[in-house]
């Protein structure tokens, strides 16, 4: 079995859990970050939802390629679908990716995008209405604010910015290193 890929652009970026060979920036084509799911599990309920990153249509997404060895596709394959498609807000894709490592190399990753007809998906929405969701929101992995200031970070280590996220995480303490709003 052959090594894969898979393309983080959001917690799988500071928080995998899974094993990897090696990590590469890299961008995906087609697709942007998007605060556009509502989160009924991770980061919030039912009752009292958050806000969590999807792959939206259209421009591009920088992230984290992460290179799988082939015995372990099974195994990591099994933990992604629990992991991202335990509501089925997003979709299992596989799309060529660019490795940002200075090789030009394109290859094939698995990633999750959304399900624009799913009930889950949030869409566009004001900033304000962003924060006072994400502010408050909490589920079983912890508060949305933390989902929200760690991958902010983790994006700018990787040398790639995300306004929204930037003003989200400035909005809930996240740059001054506070517990944030709460």
């Amino acid at each position: 079995m052959s090594d894969f890929w898979v393309f983080g652009y959001g917690s799988l970026m500071w928080r995998p859990g899974f094993e990897y060979v090696a990590v590469t920036p890299a961008r995906l084509g087609g697709v942007h970050r998007a605060l556009c799911i509502y989160s009924w599990v991770h980061r919030g309920t039912r009752a009292h939802p958050g806000l969590v990153l999807g792959l939206d249509r259209g421009g591009s997404c920088r992230g984290i390629a992460y290179r799988v060895a082939g015995e372990k596709r099974e195994s990591v394959m099994a933990y992604l679908r629990e992991r991202e498609l335990v509501t089925d807000v997003y979709r299992e894709v596989r799309r060529p990716m660019a490795l940002l490592d200075g090789s030009t190399q394109i290859v094939e990753a698995v990633t999750y995008v959304a399900d624009r007809g799913h009930e889950q998906y949030a869409g566009r929405l004001p900033r304000e209405r962003l924060l006072e969701i994400v502010a408050t929101a909490e589920g079983r992995l912890g508060r949305n604010d933390e989902y929200i200031i760690n991958t902010a970070r983790h994006l700018r280590e990787a040398g790639a910015r995300d306004e929204i996220l930037d003003w989200l995480a400035a909005e809930l303490g996240g740059e001054g290193g506070s517990e944030g709003r709460r």
